[in-house]
């Protein structure tokens, strides 16, 4: 059998479905899929979408008997009927139990990889879950506790020292050793993705990298001791850079990744420049992790408008990687 990776359906109420019929009907990939969620809402979504697919439950990999025009599938139960187009308790429980299965045929080896459709911050709250997003909800469920979040789009690469905080909170997050950690995450990203000697910038905290301590001192104190650091291990690396050029110098091929410092820094650039094909990996797990670089849309929910092209490149993605 082909290499096969775990798609979760994510929110059943968003665009999840949609974009992952569309994908697996419009996509030939040199890996084989299994999707993981409700199978009657897969079955909405190919009626609602017209795509000539079939939707066939199995219980486990072991079961699948890949077919043109099959989608495979192991339903993880849930409640329904789900609401479309809006957050709710019952959505939230169906996305972490996809996620949940996922991980577990990725421990177990049945799967190589995982790619996960959005899920609702909002719904996992509401069904009484703590994680605020994928990525911790993955590190904790494999006991990973080195792991950031990278985006890939286009000719850009980011990864995160800090992810889902507040801006408020972030400097404080920001230490050498985190920054060391996400820049050794950097290097085995790279790796994965056929890089062997990155390039690496570091992007400053404050405005102009610091001006030498007069927008702050995080450039001084942590950031630079632990570029110097990395720098001193052989890491191909430089910075701190303002954060206002080094993503434009990236994207026209100075360096191979940049390591962000929060969230909105390193993905307002990447989306700018490749929100319809932006994939989210998480890096430091034992298996591949991919998503599209969007959530789960309610607005144009169920509508028929959704571009799959992030899923597509999601799968294509973890399709490639190897695991180092």
């Amino acid at each position: 059998m082909k290499k096969l990776l775990a798609i979760t359906m994510g929110d059943p109420a968003g665009i999840g479905p949609e974009v992952i019929a569309k994908a697996l009907a419009g996509h030939e990939s040199e890996c084989g899929a299994i999707v993981i969620g409700s199978s009657e809402v897969m079955k909405d979504a190919v009626r609602s979408l017209e795509i000539s697919l079939k939707v066939r439950r199995v219980s486990s990999p072991s079961e699948m008997n890949p077919a043109p025009g099959v989608i495979e599938l192991i339903d993880v139960g849930g409640k329904g009927p789900f609401e479309k187009g809006r957050p709710t308790k019952e959505g939230g429980l169906i996305s972490y139990l996809a996620v949940k299965r996922a991980v577990e045929l990725a421990l177990e080896g049945s799967v190589k990889g995982i790619v996960t459709a959005p899920i609702s911050k909002e719904a996992i709250g509401m069904a009484g879950l703590k994680w605020p997003g994928h990525t911790e909800m993955l590190a904790e469920l494999t006991g990973t506790r080195d792991f950031a979040m990278m985006l890939v789009g286009g000719k850009l690469r980011v990864i995160l020292v800090t992810i889902h905080a507040s801006l408020k909170s972030v400097p404080g997050l920001i230490t050498k050793d985190s920054v060391l950690k996400t820049i050794s995450l950097a290097v085995g990203a790279c790796k994965m993705l056929g890089i062997e000697e990155p390039r690496i910038a570091v992007a400053g905290l404050n405005p102009h990298a610091g001006e030498a301590g007069r927008f702050g001192d995080e450039e001084e104190k942590i950031i630079s001791p632990a570029i110097s650091e990395a720098m001193a291990s052989g890491i191909r690396i430089g910075g701190p850079y303002p954060p206002d050029t080094v993503f434009m110098k990236a994207a026209r091929g100075d360096f191979d990744i940049v390591v962000a410092m929060y969230h909105d820094q390193g993905l307002i650039p990447l989306k700018l420049l490749a929100f319809d094909s932006g994939v989210n990996m998480t890096i430091g797990l034992p298996f591949i992790r991919t998503s599209p670089d969007h959530g789960t849309a309610f607005d144009i929910a169920w509508k028929g408008k959704a571009n799959p092209s992030s899923m597509t490149h999601a799968i294509s993605l973890a399709c490639g990687v190897k695991v180092i």
